[in-house]
């Protein structure tokens, strides 16, 4: 079995979680692959090129991949599953559903406007920790992907915690409820689930079989 975590949005191999589940995974002597989808130019991302990207790392000999995805990295991986067979688990860390009705009313109208004519919108980004410009490509390319196409019966661990402030939780409670396969835990924490990652890692050892 092979195992990928994927960053969330606006961030990098070396967050917090991407470090403490990397470090989890070292100790128990199993490689932990964690690209990082900015690919040396977060201007031009966009889900698609995270898709094409992470499936390049996947095994070519047909082993099996679980995913590990944190926020959008979760979004992204619940469509590698669906596209690859190869996929065979998925672990979903606040996987950002619905991203864009999350996320786009937070900017104030003039600035999608702007960012709608000038193509470039600046976004804080926590791995550079600083700002950087974003493509509206990000936008029309995400506008593509239905989150209702996703019924591949994968089956699916999500941790997402109570006072989310980035994606609700009702996000992942509407995901889980019309999929059986996709088993939800509900934590006290908030998007960075900073405080929960002990609790985490002994749920993913659980559902990886992971000794």
């Amino acid at each position: 079995m092979q195992y990928i975590y994927l960053h969330g949005f606006a961030s990098s191999p070396k967050s917090a979680k991407a470090q403490d589940i990397g470090d989890r995974f070292a100790k128990i002597q199993t490689k932990l692959k964690i690209p990082d989808l900015n690919a040396g130019d977060f201007s031009q991302l966009t889900i698609t090129r995270q898709l094409t990207q992470v499936a390049l790392e996947f095994p070519d000999d047909s082993l099996p991949v679980t995913l590990i995805g944190s926020s959008l990295g979760g979004l992204t991986s619940v469509y590698l599953g669906q596209k690859y067979p190869q996929v065979q688990r998925l672990v979903l860390l606040a996987p950002a559903f619905g991203f864009l009705s999350h996320w786009l009313p937070k900017l104030k109208d003039e600035e999608l406007q702007r960012w709608q004519q000038e193509k470039h919108l600046m976004i804080y980004h926590y791995g550079e920790r600083r700002s950087l410009p974003l493509s509206y490509n990000f936008v029309t390319d995400a506008t593509q992907y239905k989150e209702k196409i996703l019924q591949l019966p994968i089956p699916t661990l999500i941790l997402h915690g109570k006072q989310d402030e980035v994606i609700p939780i009702v996000a992942s409670r509407d995901f889980a409820r019309s999929r059986p396969w996709v088993e939800l835990v509900e934590l006290d924490s908030d998007h960075g689930l900073g405080n929960v990652m002990e609790e985490i890692w002994q749920a993913i050892c659980l559902f990886c079989q992971l000794h």
